[in-house]
């Protein structure tokens, strides 16, 4: 997958159209458009560094990449575009663990609801929002496809090229600037080698081909320069 760079508004909220044509054909533009609109205030909020609409392009990019490898249906990578949209739409770093996740689940039913997606959908869009606090699927296997990939496609970042890998390094300290650095280099480490020791980190077949090698060498080299306090 390409970096995305600067993606701007525009990029975005056509990506954001084409999908709410699917998800509520009748709701209409007009109120397509006014979703579009705040998911774009949400995610370019000012005390954002990380999740921003940057992280949100590169997770439709990553889905892209994975709908093209054939990792899911059409219908799968709809909902898990949903998922994506609403994913870090609520996002506050000094939140209670799961606050964000839980607050953004709750705003993607809700405005799903009113623009008239069917329930099945908001359903599943809500519980993959939900994974993504610690992105663990369960037992339950019900659409597997959609929430496999938004799983993948929302830990690409481990696997970005060395460059971009450091800016995200750096956009997530920004984040928490109110965390004391040893604070920090101790929750982050505990983060990271919870996902460098899975035996498995991506749950895709195409992402566990294409991106583990890189992911295992930018978690092991994070967690290295954390050991030695940098």
């Amino acid at each position: 997958m390409s970096e995305v760079g600067g993606r701007d508004g525009e990029y975005l909220l056509d990506r954001w159209l084409a999908d709410a044509e699917q998800l509520a054909p009748a709701a209409g533009r007009d109120r397509w458009l006014a979703e579009g609109s705040l998911l774009l205030r949400g995610w370019s909020e000012p005390h954002r560094s990380y999740h921003t609409t940057e992280h949100l392009a590169e997770v439709l990019l990553a889905l892209d990449e994975l709908r093209l490898a054939a990792m899911m249906d059409e219908d799968e990578a709809l909902t898990a575009r949903a998922i994506g949209w609403y994913h870090d739409l609520a996002y506050d770093p000094r939140a209670e663990p799961g606050s964000n996740e839980h607050r953004s689940a709750t705003l993607a039913r809700d405005h799903l609801h009113k623009l008239g997606v069917d329930q099945e959908r908001v359903d599943t869009v809500e519980r993959g929002v939900l994974m993504t606090r610690d992105h663990h699927l369960g037992e339950d296997t019900r659409h597997t496809g959609a929430l496999a990939a938004m799983h993948d496609a929302d830990l690409w970042i481990l696997a970005a090229p060395i460059p971009r890998y450091e800016r995200y390094r750096e956009q997530v300290r920004q984040e928490y600037t109110h965390v004391p650095d040893e604070l920090f280099r101790a929750g982050r480490a505990q983060i990271l080698r919870g996902f460098a020791d899975r035996d498995r980190l991506y749950l895709t077949e195409h992402a566990h081909l294409a991106w583990t090698e890189r992911a295992r060498r930018n978690l092991a080299a994070e967690l290295q320069a954390l050991s030695h306090g940098v």
